[in-house]
């Protein structure tokens, strides 16, 4: 009884010892190991997704003047400020007349001279006339030679001309007087525009000299109400941006707050900076409370295109290549016009792509899509057995669950 109660004993500690090291074999195999790749993952979402293109501008009064002079001077007085609102053909500065004034004074007394000459000259002619008319009739009596009445002839020619030289220096001397008035008038610096003064370059008892061009004196703006965005746009995305399209801007003085616009005008004059291409856009800012002012920084952010609901991947989704992928040969596809990098978010005909997926054996599974229009960040794609909610690889994981290196690129890259 003793024997058989020992090898009961026995028996059940092998069953629990075989037991205990099938388990750990059974554990050990089915354990993922150091070498099993494990995945990040994303899921793929339904919505909305717009394209834009982003820069940085200057605002801008729409319409600004600058006010010169075309007279030489010293600034005698000035009447408007800084900030100072004017009205078309106020005056607003001037330059010191009394030099215009005597120059004024001078041709109007050679004016004078000259209309007294005239009146010479109308007597002198008047004289001539009757002198010739007794000649004609002494020559028609025989009293005189014809000789003398060629003579009179002769005095009565010279005084018509003589007159006519008068009148010709009177115009000029008119002339020459509406000249000097004239100039004597632009000692007065009058607004040309209703506005606003934002600049004002000069100070009383300055004095300025308008020789090839005329000095700035004052800079006025038409309209602050009403102001632009001059931004630069890079040649890269120019073809995206059209007059008509919306567009968002912010200013570093009202953080959190969002300006609405639209583009007006894309310039064709290309600038030339370093080497770098970019083409002006003019984006409209409506400024009814007048808080924004022209130098701000704008960054601006015009929408090109956009999407109501569609089916989204994230970019890192279609850069992911699970590892031993990209070694293999890069299957050919063929280009896409209009297509474009993740990061460009271009709208265009469609192309192709790919993500990955779990399979059922745990493994990495392409799926082939097409991709369409990408925000900087996600991506429009559609594809056979794909829907929102659906997992897909972005990356590789280390063992300790930490992000390994970045996904390997050197595969073919996705033109979305």
């Amino acid at each position: 009884m003793q024997v058989s109660n020992k090898w009961r004993s026995r028996a059940i500690a092998a069953v629990i010892l075989l037991a205990v090291v099938g388990g750990g074999v059974w554990w050990w195999q089915s354990s993922p190991s150091a070498d099993t790749p494990r995945f990040r993952t994303a899921r793929l979402e339904q919505g909305p997704i717009t394209a834009v293109v982003s820069s940085s501008g200057t605002l801008n009064p729409v319409t600004s003047v600058q006010v010169g002079t075309q007279v030489s001077g010293q600034v005698k007085n000035l009447y408007v400020d800084f900030n100072s609102p004017v009205k078309q053909g106020e005056l607003i500065a001037r330059i010191d007349p009394e030099t215009f004034e005597y120059r004024v004074r001078q041709v109007e007394a050679d004016l004078e001279a000259a209309r007294s000459n005239e009146g010479r000259a109308k007597v002198a002619l008047a004289n001539a006339k009757r002198e010739l008319a007794r000649t004609q009739e002494l020559v028609a009596r025989n009293f005189v030679s014809g000789a003398e009445l060629d003579a009179k002839q002769a005095t009565y020619d010279l005084a018509a001309a003589d007159l006519k030289n008068a009148q010709a220096v009177i115009r000029q001397r008119e002339a020459s007087l509406a000249s000097a008035r004239v100039d004597l008038g632009r000692t007065e610096i009058r607004a040309p525009v209703n506005g606003v003064v934002i600049k004002r370059s000069v100070d009383v008892g300055q004095t300025v000299a308008a020789s090839l061009q005329a000095p700035e004196l004052f800079l006025i703006a038409k309209d602050l109400r009403d102001m632009q965005v001059e931004t630069s746009i890079d040649e890269a995305d120019v073809g995206r941006v059209k007059p008509g399209q919306k567009a968002s801007f912010t200013v570093d003085a009202f953080p959190g707050r969002s300006f609405n616009g639209e583009i007006r005008q894309v310039r064709k004059a290309a600038l030339n900076q370093s080497g770098v291409i970019t083409y002006t856009a003019l984006v409209s800012a409506a400024n009814p409370d007048g808080i924004l002012m022209p130098g701000m920084t704008a960054n601006v952010r015009i929408t090109t295109d956009s999407r109501a609901d569609v089916l989204k991947a994230p970019n890192a989704a279609l850069r992911f290549r699970p590892p031993g992928e990209a070694a293999a040969k890069p299957e050919a596809r063929p280009a896409t016009r209009g297509a474009s990098d993740a990061s460009g978010g271009r709208s265009g005909p469609s192309a192709r792509g790919r993500v990955w997926v779990l399979g059922a054996d745990g493994k990495p599974k392409a799926v082939e899509v097409r991709t369409g229009l990408s925000d900087g960040s996600a991506t429009e794609i559609s594809g056979e057995g794909l829907a929102a909610g659906t997992d897909v690889l972005t990356g590789v994981l280390g063992g300790n669950g930490t992000a390994a290196s970045a996904p390997n690129r050197s595969g073919p890259r996705m033109p979305f």
